[in-house]
């Protein structure tokens, strides 16, 4: 078991804590990037959001605590999400989108995931898909939301290109968890504190419980909520830059350059926020 601090971040003028990808974990499975959004306090002058910026390689995963986010993008989808529910966009070759405020003023908190996508359909076509309601399962001293995956006999309807599952425990309590031996984990907690195995770990960490394992023991005192990401180790290492993910550093300078250049490959989408360029490539002459 390891534990990893995550990195302070800004996005979109919001404070993360980046628990994916470290210098020390890249992936969990094939979750390549986690941002823990928030908490923070909004309303019409620091509301959430983020501009049109393009995507390839992956899918995003939305879920959120509190508050509201306004999702849109060149497929032509406008929708808005709210605690428990879940968007889920795949970006296959190419696609750009834009997280937008609501209006919603209060508290927001919420984790922003990314999947790296297989050979089988990282070039494919983009899709978009949003669930209001994500199945539970009863853990006896809590329940867990199951976004992606099956956990705990429960199976979510969200499409996954690889084996994995992300679930959000809600746990007051003990309790001894099952896992998949052929699947590696990681545990983010997003509220609270929790004991792994004996291990107190608190929001700002990421417990990387390696592989092999058939159960997690976990002791939450108080309320707790975390995020418990798995899956199948992932098929080949993954490159990362900026918004992208691939196999090695020319793709990814490329689609820098495609987006900035204003390539078809993206699609069209108009926003109210500004469209965001990518930086340059730091692999000098890619």
């Amino acid at each position: 078991m390891e534990i990893i601090e995550s990195r302070a971040a800004t996005v979109g003028g919001l404070g993360v804590r980046r628990a994916l990808p470290t210098r020390g974990r890249r992936t969990v499975g094939a979750w390549c990037f986690a941002d823990h959004m928030g908490p923070l306090d909004v309303d019409d002058r620091t509301e959430p959001g983020i501009g049109p910026h393009p995507h390839t390689g992956l899918a995003t995963v939305t879920w959120l605590l509190d508050g509201e986010l306004l999702h849109r993008d060149s497929l032509g989808s406008e929708q808005p999400i709210r605690p428990g529910q879940l968007n889920l966009m795949t970006a296959g070759g190419g696609v750009q989108h834009a997280e937008e405020g609501t209006g919603h003023t209060g508290t927001f908190e919420g984790i922003q995931l990314w999947v790296a996508l297989p050979e089988a359909t990282r070039h494919g076509h983009p899709a978009f898909e949003h669930h209001a309601e994500v199945p539970h399962a009863d853990l006896g001293v809590g329940t867990a939301s199951v976004l992606i995956g099956e956990f705990a006999g429960v199976e979510s309807p969200a499409r996954r290109d690889t084996e994995l599952v992300g679930a959000e425990l809600r746990l007051h309590g003990r309790a001894v968890l099952e896992l998949r031996p052929d699947f590696e984990y990681a545990l983010i907690v997003l509220r609270g504190s929790a004991s792994v195995a004996g291990t107190p770990v608190e929001p700002g960490r990421l417990v990387y419980l390696g592989a092999g394992a058939s159960e997690l023991p976990i002791e939450a005192p108080n309320r707790c909520r975390a995020m418990l990401l798995g899956g199948v180790p992932f098929e080949a290492p993954v490159v990362m830059f900026w918004n992208f993910v691939g196999r090695d550093r020319a793709e990814l300078a490329q689609a820098g350059r495609d987006w900035n250049a204003g390539h078809d490959r993206y699609g069209r989408l108009g926003s109210r926020l500004a469209r965001i360029p990518a930086p340059d490539a730091p692999w000098p002459g890619v």
